[in-house]
């Protein structure tokens, strides 16, 4: 049995590619003279259009697509009919075929007759000579759906916590402006523009659009792009399945946030899709969506949902999801890096990841880089999630971010996350509102006071989560923080607990509140390593109140944690652009009070790490190393030391 290729139960994970024997070839070449979405799509006489061989491809078809740049909406007319007789979508060379959901626009004209001060812009004269231009839309350029005219608050809207959220990205409108490939900034008022350039606003009836480039500079040097098209490739008819989409790059897409989840690419519901090599670039809210898009629609349990591919996509820079699947069952996530989702600001919505599934079943999520996610979760598998493995992932710099990874209301099943890597995650909480507590004043209080966060992972209503041989460090709260959902319920259904955790062997470096916070004592903490945590209290119980802040030697003596567990004063750092580790020794002693405690031993040395008892689950290290014998140390190597720097790029497996 491969180690690496097994879920949390320690089953095998359900494959099912096969290799596919094309019975045709069809030819797309927007470049070619000889190009006309009039022929039959060979080689010499290719389609123009993308559209066209969809129209024309059956079960077993490879569409061959030549360089160049596809303005248009690709809509497959139907999927193919099993593993082995699959419809592809392929680019001839990697990363060449852009599908741009834009178009390139050319008339402007000087703006005027608005006014560029007042009303929460700048006073007197201020931003009066600034170079704002106007450019007006062409209404048969949208050919139905005008981003312009639609606001990006999402069409389920009973989720949203008014009362706790800036409303203003929710209803912007969708349609962005594109200079030379970067975004203009969206202003909610025409005279924002007046001190802010690189900024753009919408006229009421969605039909002008005026803006201000950066340094002021003339819009007939540059590149000027706007968004017409909600999607790239999606099918209009839902359930279609056994299609693959291959190297091709989808920018621009003009969706608005989730629910619905409508992804620039979209399996639109159905089934056994790949979708590997393909770069998702500036979407407007979603990525990718592999599920059931809506939990409005129908289930008919007859049908399947998820059971698709994600494999070496690099997803940049969506607006609230990178990758969303709802009911997305057996789902194989890997190699990917998903970057800079987030930044709608939109979390509040609850759809806000690099990647979220609802009620995921039997899910690999492997390998993948999870990189500079802002204001959302990295990872959020959403209600009733069993069985999912989450191994061999980085999970880096998340900026304002609550938690890493969120697994939410999962009562049922185990799942496992193992050999990561979660580095720096900030926290998103009002800092303002953390109370100054000078002198003692702070010592005699009975509880923390829950307003800051930041957090590797975090089980809200969870339980039987394991979490086992991974490096957390840098985290604004604490490595691991759980809470129980007593009252979310439907019928037949309990609340959450987030009893029965497991924490094994995990390396929890320099984490700012805590090291761990569970809710209950109903849960397990063994063989960890805790490096330099300086705040005491460590390790703490919340109920029954009040909770307890306990060292490693009263968290072993009253609970019967950690026996095995371990505390360690060095250094780690994290090189989160060249992706690499390594680690330093400290010139310093730990910090204490009095006298060192004789009962307390550190580990100053991470090559003398004790070993402890290794998961039977977990053969390899986080590059694919064999760990040797029955046990291992504790995090995603199998081996440490101060004279390597270490590849952490999983992808090198």
């Amino acid at each position: 049995m491969n180690e690496i290729n097994t879920l949390a139960d320690g089953k095998q994970f359900d494959f099912w590619e096969q290799d596919v024997t094309f019975t045709k070839e069809l030819y797309v070449d927007c470049s070619s003279p000889e190009a006309s979405d009039m022929n039959e799509g060979s080689k010499d006489k290719p389609f123009k259009t993308i559209g066209a061989a969809a129209k024309a491809a059956v079960p077993g078809t490879h569409v061959l697509i030549a360089p160049g740049v596809y303005r248009e909406f690709v809509s497959p007319e139907r999927g193919g009919d099993g593993p082995d007789n699959m419809i592809c979508y392929e680019a001839v060379e990697k990363g060449s075929v852009i599908i741009k959901a834009s178009e390139v626009v050319t008339d402007f004209e000087e703006s005027t007759d608005w006014r560029r001060w007042g009303q929460g812009g700048p006073s007197g004269s201020e931003g009066l000579d600034a170079k704002i231009w106007c450019h007006r839309l062409d209404p048969d350029m949208f050919r139905g759906y005008n981003p312009f005219c639609a606001v990006n608050i999402l069409h389920d809207r009973l989720f949203i916590e008014y009362d706790k959220t800036d409303m203003t990205p929710y209803l912007n409108r969708r349609g962005c402006i594109f200079c030379d490939g970067k975004p203009l900034k969206q202003v909610p008022l025409y005279n924002f523009m007046s001190h802010e350039d690189g900024t753009y606003w919408v006229e009421a009836n969605g039909m002008a659009v005026h803006f201000r480039l950066p340094n002021d500079e003339d819009p007939a040097d540059h590149k000027i792009e706007i968004t017409v098209r909600e999607q790239c490739f999606a099918p209009i008819k839902p359930y279609l399945s056994f299609i693959k989409v291959k190297g091709i790059t989808c920018s621009h897409a003009a969706m608005g946030a989730p629910v619905p989840q409508r992804g620039a690419i979209s399996a639109y519901r159905g089934h056994h899709w790949v979708i590997e090599d393909c770069t998702i670039d500036w979407a407007n809210a979603v990525g990718i969506d592999v599920g059931n898009e809506c939990w409005h629609h129908n289930l008919d349990f007859e049908k399947l949902t998820g059971y698709s591919v994600i494999r070496r996509c690099h997803i940049k820079d969506a607006g609230v999801c990178g990758i969303a699947g709802l009911f997305a069952q057996k789902m194989l996530v890997e190699d990917n890096v998903i970057e800079g989702t987030g930044w709608q600001k939109m979390e509040l919505s609850w759809e806000a990841a690099g990647l979220k599934f609802h009620n995921s079943v039997d899910g690999l999520i492997r390998r993948n880089i999870f990189k500079r996610t802002y204001r959302a979760d990295h990872l959020w598998l959403d209600c009733g999630n069993v069985n999912n493995r989450i191994t061999q992932n980085l999970f880096l710099d998340g900026i304002e971010q609550r938690e890493a990874v969120f697994i939410e209301c999962t009562r049922e099943g185990v799942n496992l996350i193992d050999n990561n890597i979660f580095w720096n995650v900030e926290g998103r909480y009002d800092k303002k509102a953390v109370p100054n507590e000078p002198g003692s004043s702070g010592w005699y209080k009975l509880e923390e006071d829950g307003i800051i966060n930041g957090y590797a992972v975090y089980g809200e209503g969870t339980d039987r989560l394991n979490i086992v041989n991974n490096l957390i460090g840098k985290c604004g709260a604490y490595a691991y923080f759980a809470k129980p959902v007593s009252f979310r319920l439907v019928p037949g259904d309990r609340g959450g607990t987030s009893r029965d955790a497991k924490l094994l062997n995990n390396i929890i470096y320099d984490c700012g509140v805590g090291a761990v916070c569970f809710p209950t004592k109903d849960n397990t903490a063994e063989g960890n390593a805790y490096v330099k945590q300086l705040r005491g209290g460590d390790l703490r119980i919340m109920y029954p109140a009040p909770e307890v802040c306990l060292d490693l030697k009263s968290w072993r003596e009253f609970y019967g944690f950690d026996i095995t567990g371990c505390e360690g004063w060095f250094d780690i750092e994290v090189d989160t652009e060249k992706l690499t580790l390594s680690l330093k020794p400290l010139n310093t002693i730990p910090p204490s009070f009095g006298p060192p405690d004789s009962n307390r031993k550190f580990i100053y040395d991470p090559a003398l790490l004790d070993e402890v008892e290794k998961d039977v689950r977990i053969t390899l290290d986080i590059v694919g190393e064999e760990r040797p014998g029955g046990r291992t140390i504790p995090g995603p190597f199998k081996e440490l030391e101060f004279s390597k720097v270490y590849s952490i790029d999983p992808r090198n497996i």
